[in-house]
């Protein structure tokens, strides 16, 4: 299998937010990532299950991507991508998520071979948590 161009890439998930303070105490208090760094009031860096999430407020095309905006979700009945937890007991987590203020969709889903449920940032990102049976 063919490996990317250069050693040492690290994937970070962008995620645009109409608040970056409001958006990193939700992935902080509630889904416990650590923050890394702030820029101005405009974005923040988390670290969050080894992994990069990078909080940005929305903004118009620049010199490097001059016909594309960054904006949060348009329509919340239409989802383009999500966060996937794999999770050893989906219950447990949601109670512990709900304790700290995560509003789900609807309680643990159990389809047989996965139990799994849903929830939002406050920017409308879907999360999903998955426990595979």
């Amino acid at each position: 299998m063919a490996e990317f161009p250069t050693e040492g890439v690290e994937l970070t998930l962008l995620l645009v937010v109409t608040d970056i303070e409001r958006s990193r105490s939700f992935y902080r208090d509630v889904l416990g990532a650590t923050v890394f760094r702030e820029y101005g009031g405009t974005s923040c860096v988390l670290q969050f299950q080894g992994s990069w999430l990078l909080l940005v407020t929305g903004g118009g095309p620049t010199k490097d991507k001059p016909d594309v905006s960054f904006a949060t979700p348009a329509d919340l009945h239409t989802v383009s991508h999500e966060l996937t937890l794999r999770v050893p007991d989906c219950q447990a987590a949601y109670d512990v998520l709900a304790s700290r203020g995560a509003e789900f969709l609807t309680p643990p889903v159990d389809w047989g071979h996965e139990i799994r449920c849903f929830f939002r940032d406050p920017d409308g990102h879907l999360i999903e948590i998955s426990q595979v049976k």
